[in-house]
């Protein structure tokens, strides 16, 4: 019974889009500190949450399908406001009919803790990601918020979605702190700052101690660039032998001609002998045909030869025409 929950287990991981995976290993990321913890909850806050306001309190509600980032979330705005937010589950309206964990709790609008998380031109926020490590923390909780990476086997991009620019903007910003770049676009749902290239994504996922699917990103990316230097490889080497053959076929073509016009008694006897060989070794390269040779020609030489025994060819039709 046991080893078949573990099979169960392992399948069910597996079965997870690297996306997925990646916030799974970010949500069990160990905060102690308060500044990272306000610095996470407050980019997941500005990216994702809804905050309704009044003159007296403050409504706040996160809505997630990951239940290990709700569990997150949960603990740390338990922990800053000392309180427990309300949870909810529902099915979600869209076709494929996911889970959604709901997050709410009200809290009072002269709350420090929540000027710091709602508030766009905050002193202590901007001094606050002045830190390493609380802007480390603020770009994991934008990205558990509203972030996606595909599967690099496919692709490398990771995007966050944000509910305004200047939220997209200031992600953008704190990438760059860290020679991330990064762009912004405008999308029907808000705004998005993504990342393309495989190494600015590699960068990122050591930012916010995503180690573990760093690993595994990087080991894909290591595998790609290998088959894709072989298939460059063997592009390569496939292009050099159609040369070779066409070439060759062109030459033999040019040399028969020759040879049935005038003979190979008119030519010079340096001409006569690469002729006499190219006939004879279809396949061979110049370099190899200049090894024959005696005295030996390089490649360069042989391919002289050729293209004179070519141009007496071209002579010739031009004087006789074509059989």
């Amino acid at each position: 019974m046991y080893i078949h929950m573990c099979i169960i287990m392992i399948i069910e991981v597996c079965a997870l889009s690297f996306s997925s995976r990646v916030k799974n290993e970010l949500c069990r990321t160990e905060v102690t500190d308060k500044c990272c913890i306000m610095s996470e909850l407050e980019a997941v806050v500005k990216t994702s949450g809804v905050v309704k306001k009044d003159k007296w309190s403050t409504h706040i509600q996160l809505v997630t399908e990951n239940p290990a980032f709700a569990r997150r979330a949960f603990s740390f705005i338990k922990s800053v406001f000392n309180a427990n937010p309300e949870v909810s589950i529902r099915k979600s309206k869209k076709l494929k009919k996911h889970v959604l964990y709901s997050i709410a709790m009200l809290v009072n609008s002269s709350d420090e803790n929540l000027t710091n998380l709602t508030c766009d031109e905050d002193k202590s926020t901007t001094n606050r990601l002045n830190n390493n490590c609380c802007t480390r923390a603020y770009l994991r909780g934008a990205f558990l918020a509203g972030g996606s990476v595909s599967d690099p086997e496919k692709t490398y991009h990771l995007e966050i979605s944000n509910r305004s620019k200047i939220q997209a903007v200031k992600i953008k910003q704190l990438m760059k702190n860290f020679g991330l770049n990064s762009k912004v676009i405008k999308r029907k749902s808000g705004y998005i700052t993504y990342l393309k290239e495989g190494e600015n994504i590699a960068d990122f996922l050591n930012i916010v101690y995503a180690h573990n699917a760093l690993l595994e990103f990087e080991n894909v990316r290591i595998l790609k660039d290998m088959r894709n230097n072989v298939n460059r490889i063997v592009n390569c080497e496939t292009a050099n032998l159609d040369k070779t053959v066409n070439a060759s076929l062109r030459q033999v073509e040019k040399i028969n001609y020759i040879k049935s016009h005038i003979g190979f008694e008119r030519l010079p006897k340096n001409l006569r002998e690469i002729a006499e060989l190219r006939l004879e070794y279809r396949d061979a390269s110049l370099t190899e045909l200049g090894q024959m040779l005696s005295p030996v020609l390089g490649k360069s030489g042989v391919n002289h030869r050729l293209r004179k025994l070519e141009k007496i060819a071209e002579n010739i039709i031009n004087v006789k025409g074509k059989p």
